[in-house]
Formats: C-alpha cells, sequence, structure tokens
C-alpha cells in the first residue's frame, strides 16, 4: 500500500470526529476505491477490517452506498462483501448479490436459503449461477426469481434444477418457452415438459366438452410430436445414437440385452430410439411413455415385447429419473406387469399404432 494511503487511513482513524461513522466510512471506501487494484492481500484485510468496523450502527443510505461502490470492484475486501450481501435491506445487498465476484457460491447458497424474495431475485441476475445456487432459486424462488433464472444464459441447472424448472412450467407459458429457449436443456426435460404442458391442456378442454376428449387427446400429441422432433434436431448426441441404433436394428442385433444395456447407461436417446423399432411405434409416442408420471403405457411396451423383469425394472427407474416422478413402487408394478398377459398388451400395443395412425 503506498505510504500516503496508509498515513490518511491512520489519520482518519485518529480523528476527533470518528464518531461521525458515515462520513469516516465514506472516506475510507474512497481511499479503497482509488488504490483498487494496486493493493496486495494483507493491504485488503486491513481496509476489510476497518470497514467491517465503521460499518456498525451505520444508516441504510450509507450502507447502500458502499454496496453498490464494492460490488463492482475485483479485490473489494471479502468479509465487509459476504456482511453487506447478508443485509435485510434489499437497497444495501442488491447490487453485491447481482454483481460482485467476491462471493462464493457457498455465500450465495446461504443468503439463497435464509432471505427473501427481493434477495433471490437480485442472485438470479447473477452473470454466472452454478446448479446449487439455481437449485435453491428454483425450489424458493417465486415466479419472478424463477422466470428471471430460466432467462439468464449464465445460469447451469442440475436433474433436480430442471425438474423443478418443468413442474412450474406446466402452468406457466412464459416459464416454459424461456424453458424451450435454452440451449442446455436435456431433451429428456423437454419432451417432459410438453406432456406435461399437454396433459394440463388435455383435461382443461375435456371438461368443458367430454365428447371431444379423444379428439383433443390426439391433436395434442400430434401437436407435442412436432415439437418434440425439434428438439431432436439440435441435438448431436441424438444424431449420433439414432445412426448406432438403426445400424444394429439393420443388421439384426437389437434384442432386448441391447435395450437393457442402454437402459444400465442412461441413454434416453438410445433406449428410446429401441423401443420405437422394437415396437414399430413413432418415436414421440415412445418418449412421452417415459416422461408422464404413470408408468403404464411402459408396462405394456414391456411385455408386448415380453421383456424380462430384470429389464423391465431399469426401464422404469430410467421414466422415473426422465418423469421427475419418486422411486418406482416395484412390488405394485411387478404385480401389473406379473397380472398383464402378453396378448392383452400386444393388443394394446396395436391400438397405440392404430391411434398414431390416425393423428398423422
Amino acid at each position: 500500500m503506498p505510504n500516503n494511503v496508509l498515513h490518511q487511513l491512520e489519520d482518519i482513524l485518529a480523528s476527533r470526529y470518528v464518531s461521525r461513522r458515515a462520513e469516516i466510512l465514506e472516506r475510507v471506501t474512497d481511499l479503497f476505491v482509488i488504490g483498487s487494484g494496486k493493493f496486495n492481500d494483507e493491504h485488503v484485510d486491513l481496509f476489510d477490517h476497518v470497514l467491517f468496523k465503521l460499518l456498525d450502527n451505520v444508516a441504510v443510505a450509507a450502507r447502500a452506498e458502499l454496496g453498490s461502490r464494492l460490488a463492482v470492484l475485483p479485490d473489494a475486501p471479502p468479509r465487509l462483501i459476504k456482511l453487506l450481501a447478508s443485509d435485510e435491506t434489499i437497497a444495501v445487498a442488491g447490487p453485491v448479490l447481482r454483481q460482485s465476484n467476491r462471493l462464493d457460491e457457498q455465500a450465495l447458497v446461504a443468503t439463497a436459503q435464509s432471505r427473501g424474495q427481493e434477495h433471490l431475485l437480485a442472485i438470479s441476475g447473477r452473470k454466472i449461477l452454478t446448479e446449487a445456487v439455481t437449485d435453491v432459486l428454483v425450489d424458493r424462488g417465486d415466479q419472478a426469481v424463477v422466470s428471471s433464472t430460466a432467462n439468464n444464459d449464465g445460469a447451469r441447472f442440475s436433474d433436480h434444477g430442471f425438474s423443478g424448472l418443468v413442474t412450474k412450467a406446466s402452468d406457466d407459458p412464459g416459464l416454459a418457452l424461456k424453458l424451450w429457449s435454452r440451449r442446455d436443456s436435456p431433451r429428456e426435460v423437454l419432451v417432459r415438459l410438453f406432456v406435461e404442458a399437454s396433459d394440463a391442456v388435455r383435461n382443461q378442454l375435456a371438461s368443458a366438452d367430454s365428447t371431444r376428449a379423444e379428439i383433443v387427446e390426439l391433436a395434442v400429441a400430434q401437436a407435442s410430436g412436432h415439437l418434440q422432433a425439434a428438439a431432436r434436431t439440435r441435438s448431436t448426441d441424438f444424431a449420433n445414437a439414432k445412426a448406432y441404433v438403426e445400424q444394429l436394428h439393420a443388421t439384426g442385433q437389437l434384442h432386448e440385452a441391447q435395450l437393457h444395456g442402454f437402459a444400465k447407461e442412461g441413454s434416453f436417446d438410445k433406449v428410446t430410439l429401441a423401443l420405437s423399432l422394437m415396437c414399430k411405434l413413432p418415436l414421440d409416442v415412445v418418449e412421452r411413455a417415459f416422461v408422464r408420471k404413470q408408468p403404464d403405457q411402459l408396462l405394456v411396451l414391456a411385455k408386448a415385447l415380453d421383456l424380462s423383469w430384470v429389464t423391465t425394472t431399469t426401464l422404469l427407474f430410467m421414466q422415473a429419473s426422465a418423469s421427475g416422478s419418486a422411486r418406482p413402487q416395484l412390488d405394485q408394478q411387478l404385480a401389473s406387469f406379473t397380472a398383464m398377459q402378453p396378448r392383452m398388451a400386444q393388443s394394446m400395443l396395436q391400438s397405440y399404432r392404430v391411434r398414431q395412425s390416425a393423428a398423422e
């Protein structure tokens, strides 16, 4: 630290006006802002200590000004920044939560877990948001917070985060559009989004005119199929999986063993492609079977193909993950699977084919 700055800092602290905290806080802040980028860690620690002490019992306006000035500085005193970020007053915390790169993931998560919606909204506007942070924003945030987070290109989402977004988007068209437009949305997330939103639309229309329920279902399924196809075209992983699975099928090598292996890999694309070819069903129908909350349709496909319970169990776990459902109820599902007659399952599979043909 330049000697003149150190002397000024000492003079300020020794001043007979030390009781005038706001004025002194501003003078010390001026010294730091002017010298920002030139201080070593020890100097920053000294300012951190001094400013932290001066902040006690200072009015909101002074704290807010301090926060807005320090938020943009890459070497801002870290302990002070965390204190400002956790301030109950959003005028103080907001600029720091939105801008300061001195806040680590742990501090952001702690604030997001303990403060109100205004603080969460400020965090959602940061340039970079990690999965741990967005998990909390999606879980605790109101509509404005979740929408802002989904619209943030610098936000990254875990499987849990994406699942929460889909759940909230099912009755929020604006959020659904934001989720669709994200380039990092996994394809299975998009498929689930369309299926859940489609269910809501179908139920609403069917309740108004029950005689139109089947027509509505077919129309919505057709529209969903177009959207699912659009999602596939932007997926390199899908293109690679399609070429591989179709090659296996063309050479007579696509059997239950391969399907089981794809499911153990957790490859949504390979599993749905394989089932589509093995069941002779359009791919969008198989995809929707995987992202529905109930596994009934998937059990029908498995029984119609005479799959073993081991393979079916692997598919059920994959379906639960893709749909955001709880762990599968294997005892109940085994009973349904065992009781189902293969001929009945094959008949139901044929009805799926006929209904799909009618929708095209």
